[in-house]
């Protein structure tokens, strides 16, 4: 009895032991949902690598789309969105699943297309007008159709300029910034893109150049939200916290802008 006894208590430390470092790897793993372009444009690979080794935490990262990513942190299945979509952001931040939203950084959107531009809309100063000459020309359009920033922004443009879009010409393809940028260079077909990914793809050859730009109605911001704890008891926002003040930081939004591509910058930092 004796001997069952101390292994019974043996076997009742290791199974206490193996909880306890199971526990603490959980605590030490950050689920973050990001949008597609962070990391089609390979900066998390760039600076996140900064974060696990100081704070000695995993980042897993979610690449999804903007409305995909704020509805896995609404159900608690992830722990920090960075996101890049305003109207969404507050409006997960008002519905109470988010919390200590702060401005990251920024870069804008472009309308691309093929070089020989067949709707004529190269060198447009209004977005809007640009994409109401590719409906009347009913243009080849790829749309990601994906509820992301970039989607939101795209149909903003589409409403700003009067126009529901339908027709063959109009594709709505539900996919990430990478793919819909493939299969729109792959036809050739116009589409809208954050420029960070655009630039990432360019220097692979994408094919497809920018067209029009520089339109306020472009501009492009991202922020980082944590998902609120007082609704998600599970969620890891000590980590959050750790990375959203990483994140603003000046060494990490130095960081952002050191990232260049042949010389092109993707992203500009503004946290205050």
């Amino acid at each position: 009895m004796k001997k069952q006894t101390q292994i019974l208590i043996l076997t009742a430390i290791a199974l206490f032991g193996l909880i306890g470092c199971q526990s603490e790897e959980e605590a030490q793993t950050l689920r973050v949902a990001t949008t597609t372009s962070t990391v089609d444009s390979g900066l998390m690979d760039v600076i996140l690598p900064a974060f696990e080794e100081e704070y000695e935490t995993a980042v897993e990262l979610i690449a999804v789309g903007t409305g995909e990513a704020l509805a896995l942190g609404e159900a608690g299945d992830v722990d920090i969105v960075l996101v890049h979509a305003r109207n969404l952001e507050d409006e997960f931040v008002a519905a109470g699943h988010g919390v200590d939203r702060r401005d990251v950084m920024y870069n804008d959107f472009v309308i691309l297309g093929p070089a020989d531009d067949p709707a004529g809309i190269s060198g447009m100063e209004s977005a809007s007008a640009a994409m109401a000459q590719l409906a009347t020309a009913e243009a080849p359009f790829v749309s990601r159709g994906d509820n992301s920033g970039t989607h939101n922004r795209e149909l903003s443009l589409w409403e700003a300029a009067g126009i529901d879009p339908s027709g063959e010409w109009y594709q709505s393809v539900g996919q990430g910034m990478g793919a819909s940028l493939t299969i729109a260079a792959e036809q050739p077909a116009y589409i809208i893109a954050d420029r960070g990914t655009f630039i990432k793809r360019e220097a692979d050859g994408l094919g497809l150049i920018v067209l029009v730009e520089g339109d306020g109605l472009l501009a492009n911001e991202y922020g980082v939200i944590a998902v609120n704890p007082a609704v998600h008891e599970g969620v890891n926002y000590d980590s959050a916290l750790k990375f959203i003040n990483w994140l603003t930081t000046d060494e990490t939004q130095a960081a952002i802008e050191a990232y260049k591509l042949e010389g092109q910058q993707l992203f500009y930092g503004n946290a205050e």
